[in-house]
């Protein structure tokens, strides 16, 4: 079955990007119902079509989702949760400095960074669950269809974002917890984008679905601090 792009422009369906002569001669696609180029980036340079990005402009978004081969969403889903993993790790307080290798401190600390990766891969599963669940209730509700696979894919790709966390600790300064937020917000508002871009859906509905997702993010982060026991309680060499 051949692959369906979409135009970047109305999101309409095309069957192909460009149309390969001979000599190496590429000519862009025009789409058939808004008269533009089915995907402009097509001839963008990488760091243009990442600048799009970040500045969460629809176009980029489709062509990144629909009309690109990007199969890197779990490597970037792992290597954010390493960063945010990182930050709650040099947040935790009451660690004693040691410079001895083999002193049992040092071991204590790396449990302590696997502990804070657990935490962080359960709050992001409640991110997503609450996401797609509240678009699997609209679904039901309203009737139209969406890829599961495809949208939580764009909620993952959507989280790069969080790879801003490691400067932010490494420089960090008396403004951290301000660029902690800022990094949450500009995270959020890329799902959000990424929701709207997948499903061609209003802005009110792609932010609810995050506010949802955040919720049941937020209630999981409270339940696992108010717990009997702490992650420090369940790490080996205590």
């Amino acid at each position: 079955m051949a692959k369906r792009f979409r135009c970047v422009e109305c999101n309409k369906d095309a069957h192909e990007l460009h149309r390969d002569y001979s000599n190496g001669i590429l000519k862009i696609t025009i789409c058939g119902s808004c008269q533009k180029p089915v995907d402009k980036y097509i001839e963008y340079d990488p760091v243009i079509i990442l600048i799009d990005a970040i500045l969460c402009k629809t176009q980029a978004f489709r062509h990144i989702l629909f009309n690109t081969t990007l199969n890197i969403h779990w490597k970037l889903c792992v290597f954010c949760l390493l960063c945010e993993a990182y930050l709650r790790w040099s947040q935790l307080q009451g660690s004693e400095q040691s410079n001895d290798p083999a002193d049992i401190i040092r071991y204590t600390k790396e449990w302590d960074f696997y502990g804070m990766f657990g935490v962080a891969a359960l709050e992001l599963g409640a991110f997503s669950v609450g996401v797609l669940s509240f678009l699997w209730l609209v679904q039901w509700l309203l009737g139209f269809d969406f890829d599961l696979s495809l949208l939580l894919k764009a909620l993952l790709l959507s989280s790069y974002g969080k790879v801003l966390l490691i400067p932010a600790v490494i420089w960090e300064h008396d403004y951290s917890p301000l660029c902690f937020s800022l990094i949450k917000l500009f995270v959020l508002t890329s799902n959000s984008q990424a929701i709207r871009v997948i499903l061609n859906c209003s802005r009110r509905l792609s932010l609810m679905a995050v506010c949802v997702g955040l919720l049941l993010e937020t209630c999981v982060a409270q339940a696992l601090q108010t717990l009997p026991w702490s992650i420090q309680d369940i790490l080996p060499f205590q």
